[in-house]
């Protein structure tokens, strides 16, 4: 039996529903465990899990003992996370910042923004919902947002301090690593090369079917606005998703070495 972790954010549903309903011959049973992305960072951590979706950011502490798929990643351009703020337009070096877990790839970008900008500040840690939730309340100053949160922050009436994957598209003229999939490297490469193969069969049905948004994606959403979770399957679901090919691969190499 292999364990596969994923989030419940659409674009992982998206991709991986297929393969999770039987939909594609898969070369072994699998069970499947859902969490949200620091969660299942820390479990590949932990080795806790044969297969994840996890940050690009935890990879180099995970690269002894998983591999990379070439498969069921979220890169791109445009789908970098936001530095927002409750209270303001400018950053406060007085205020904390809030980020969506230590090892994500959410985290790496604001550092990467932060150091290139000379700013300092407090750092402290919740979960990416959580963390929108007490933006939008006022609970605190300033947080980095992920996933949905990229279409729904205007209306929620907060404020854009900083976009941190634009940022890191103007320095580095790459595509923005955000995620990626692993397997464990003691299952064999051959293992690993059915799945990529799997995870490609299940994103090619996504896209073939009429329905782009279903129950099965609406049910494990964190939100319940069919015209947001298809926008964020378009954004962060894409060719890099099916392959990351050169250019993705160049890519993860920036990242990997500013980490």
């Amino acid at each position: 039996m292999l364990t596969l972790g994923i989030s419940t954010c659409p674009n992982d549903t998206f991709i991986y529903q297929n393969l999770i309903e039987g939909k594609v011959k898969l070369p072994c049973p699998i069970s499947v465990e859902y969490a949200d992305v620091q969660t299942l960072n820390e479990k590949v951590l932990y080795g806790e899990l044969d297969m994840a979706k996890v940050s690009c950011a935890v990879y180099p502490f995970v690269k002894d003992k998983y591999r990379i798929l070439d498969s069921g990643g979220a890169m791109g351009y445009g789908c970098g996370p936001l530095l927002l703020s409750s209270v303001g337009k400018n950053f406060n070096e007085k205020f904390p910042v809030h980020l969506p877990g230590k090892n994500t790839t959410a985290a790496a970008l604001f550092n990467f923004w932060a150091n290139r900008n000379n700013i300092t500040s407090k750092i402290k840690y919740a979960r990416f919902d959580e963390l929108y939730r007490n933006l939008c309340e006022k609970k605190i100053e300033q947080g980095v947002t992920i996933h949905e949160h990229r279409f729904t922050w205007e209306r929620d009436g907060l404020h854009l301090i900083a976009d941190l994957g634009a940022f890191w598209e103007q320095e580095l003229k790459a595509p923005i690593p955000l995620g990626c999939t692993v397997i464990r490297r003691s299952l064999g490469e051959e293992l690993a090369k059915e799945m990529d193969l799997c995870v490609q069969e299940s994103l090619r049905r996504a896209w073939e079917r009429k329905e782009i948004v279903n129950d099965f994606i609406r049910e494990l959403a964190q939100i319940d606005d069919d015209e947001v979770i298809l926008k964020h399957i378009r954004m962060f679901v894409n060719e890099y998703s099916m392959s990351r090919g050169n250019t993705g691969e160049k890519a993860l190499g920036i990242f990997f070495s500013l980490s």
